[in-house]
This record gives structure tokens, sequence and C-alpha cells, in this order.
């Protein structure tokens, strides 16, 4: 398992490294992104046959992590790395960081190897766990699909909500947007759940949800994306967050706005 790791780290910094050399020709931070999502699935499919695991477990849990691996990176592929659009978040940092932008941003792409890693334990729990398959592992498995499909929902109606030119500036209050001010946070944090329930309640397996949510709701997502949305669309979007949840769904407070 030593050679794993260690080839799996090796590999991960020089694919990092490359993928950063790419973002700086192209000026396009984003692509650090896809280092994440496609890492987890290739990992996962890797740990897999290296370790010869055979279960039904082991190939659904190998089926759920590859989904999800080629849903969001397809997402980020077709709505910000073909079309060349910068997140806004990595706008702020270049701006944020100025002259040391250069370095810092290398840092943060050799980070997401060591989030791969992270993010891999509880998936590699729920793959390696022994025992005929129950209840526990359907519960499991139609929690992540479900929160798989409730994150391309928001992240479709998103894209659509915007695609129209009158939209311009405006706050999306439509569908699951109308619950919560970041329901694509919300279900990628729900998501990991299922594999706590296909890991039978593992320790290791708590770190999924437990670490996505500190990094979506304080971290890497809300924070950065709260900020981007009142620069861009200002008292709009303070009427938004006055009525609509941050992250959990729920009922909004005064529909009348």
């Amino acid at each position: 398992m030593l050679n794993f790791w260690i080839s799996f780290f090796v590999v991960g910094f020089v694919i990092a490294s490359s993928v950063y050399g790419l973002a700086r020709r192209l000026s396009l931070m984003a692509l650090v992104d896809t280092i994440w999502t496609l890492g987890l699935g290739l990992i996962a499919l890797a740990y897999h046959r290296y370790a010869e695991l055979n279960s039904i477990r082991s190939w659904v849990v190998v089926l759920l992590i590859m989904i999800w691996s080629f849903r969001l990176s397809y997402h980020l592929f077709a709505d910000r790395i073909l079309l060349g659009k910068e997140d806004p978040r990595y706008q702020a940092l270049a701006e944020y960081w100025g002259k040391q932008q250069a370095r810092n941003f290398y840092f943060v792409f050799l980070a997401q190897v060591v989030l791969v890693a992270l993010f891999f334990l509880p998936v590699s729990v729920a793959m390696s766990r022994e025992g005929a398959w129950a209840w526990l592992d359907m519960l499991g498995v139609g929690l992540a699909v479900c929160a798989i499909l409730g994150e391309a929902l928001a992240d479709q109606q998103l894209a659509k909500f915007r695609a129209q030119p009158n939209h311009r500036g405006a706050v999306c209050r439509v569908g699951l947007w109308r619950y919560s001010r970041h329901p694509n946070y919300f279900f990628e944090w729900l998501h990991w759940f299922g594999y706590v329930l296909l890991a039978a309640g593992a320790p290791l397996a708590w770190i999924g949800p437990i670490a996505m949510y500190v990094f979506l709701r304080y971290l890497t997502g809300v924070p950065f994306a709260e900020r981007s949305s009142l620069k861009s669309r200002g008292q709009a979007y303070r009427r938004y967050q006055s009525t609509t949840n941050t992250f959990f769904p729920w009922i909004p407070r005064n529909q009348s706005n």
C-alpha cells in the first residue's frame, strides 16, 4: 500500500505541475478544479485495480465516484474551460496576491493532490468494506445518486438562467435556487454521506461530509461566491440574502421579493 501512495503523490504532483503550466499559458486558473474532479475518479479506479477488489460494493462505489467525477468534470469544461471563462474566486485571489500570485497559485495546484488523497479516504473505506450487500448499501447508493442528480439540476438551472440576455446582472431564484443560495454546494456535501452509509458508518468515512462542509461553507465555496455575487449584483443579491437560506434549502422567508 505504501508503494501505491508514493506512486500517487509522485504522479499527482507531476500532473498538477503540468496543468499549472497550461493554466499559466492560457491565463485560466480555473483549470485547477479539474485536478480535483478527474483525480478523485482516477485514483478510485487505480486503487480498485491495485487492491484487486471484486465485491459488488467495491464496483458500485467505483461506479458512483466515476459518475460524480465525469459529471462534474464535464460541467467545469463546458461551463468554464472551453469558454475560457475564469472563475471569480481565482480572479479575486489573483488581485489579492498581486505579484505573488504565480507562486501562490502553484501551491494551490499542488494542494489539489493532497485534497484528492484526503477525500479518497472515505471512498476507499466504503470500497474495501467486506460483508454482504444490505439495505444500508441501498440507502447509500440512493442518497449518492439523488445528490449527484440534485447538483446537476442546480448547475443546469443556473446555466440556463444566465444564458438569457435579459438576466444579465439578475439573481437566479428559479428551481432549487429559490430555496438555497447555493443548492449545488448543498448537494455536493450531501453526496458524501452516501459513502458513510456504504462504509457502515466507519470513522474514516466521516472525513468526506465533515471536510466538505468546512471547505464549501467556510473556505473555498460560499465565502468567495457570496463576495463575487455582491460585487456583481449588488442590492439585488442583498435582498436574496435576506430571504433565502445560505446552504440548507428551505422555504423563502419573504416570497414577495
